[in-house]
């Protein structure tokens, strides 16, 4: 008899994707509702969330929050556990960015990327535990360059991934007696919106490119695979592991 495959599935259950409006949140979105799930897609922005939402079709609805405000996010998850009895899965990873060098980074820049990045993540997270059941599981957005000193100024991204990635160790520990699996995803440069800055800039894309082995940057297809391994029972005994998805450049 042939071994049982892993099961990369998420059948009939709940899955709630913070920043599902756009980028890696939109795709992981789509990858969930193919693996079974219905998604909750939670942006602070109606007009995106409503549109992916629309995509999923039966699988998808749109919630509207923003991750900085706990009683937004407190009212949403309960509205969503109260609908469908509790949560499974939250990918948690609304993010943003202020790329700046540190003495001329803005306070008020700094602020609100760790308004977003950390404390946001830290409010979802918890809010989230508290309608699981045992056998939930978190995959929270950490950066590859929450692991590294960086290529560039970043210095208010890099802080609160870093910052991800050992509140992802910590939570693992924490919530491991309740059977609830924190694991991350740690990408490289992903072409999506978010960095359009950069990848508009050819002699940039060029560089990075050739830091990379593999040779070129993600897609946000590269990210969905391993977000699904983490949030699917195929990854059953996997907690507190940090992810690293950037064609090698860590490796070096």
């Amino acid at each position: 008899m042939l071994p049982q495959l892993p099961n990369f599935l998420l059948e009939s259950e709940i899955a709630v994707v913070t920043g599902g409006g756009s980028g890696i949140g939109r795709a992981v979105a789509l990858a969930f509702a193919a693996a079974g799930a219905q998604v909750v897609v939670l942006d602070a922005h109606e007009a995106a969330a409503s549109q992916v939402a629309e995509e999923l079709g039966v699988y998808g609805e749109a919630v509207v929050a923003d991750v900085r405000e706990a009683e937004a996010i407190e009212r949403a998850f309960a509205d969503v556990a109260l609908r469908y009895g509790h949560i499974d899965v939250l990918f948690n990873n609304a993010g943003i960015n202020r790329r700046h060098p540190s003495l001329e980074l803005p306070l008020d820049d700094w602020n609100a990327v760790v308004a977003v990045n950390m404390t946001g993540m830290f409010i979802c997270a918890r809010t989230a535990v508290r309608h699981m059941v045992p056998g939930g599981r978190i995959v929270n957005t950490a950066s590859m360059l929450g692991l590294s000193g960086g290529w560039y100024p970043n210095i208010a991204y890099q802080a609160t991934k870093g910052a991800v990635v050992n509140m992802t160790r910590s939570w693992a520990i924490e919530w491991a007696p309740l059977q609830i699996r924190v694991n991350a995803v740690a990408p490289g440069l992903v072409r999506t919106p978010f960095i359009a800055a950069l990848t508009d800039q050819r002699d940039l894309v060029a560089k990075f490119e050739k830091l990379t082995p593999l040779g070129r940057l993600a897609e946000v297809d590269d990210i969905t695979g391993p977000v699904l391994f983490l949030a699917s029972p195929a990854s059953a005994m996997v907690t507190g592991h940090i992810l690293v998805v950037d064609g090698g450049m860590l490796a070096q």
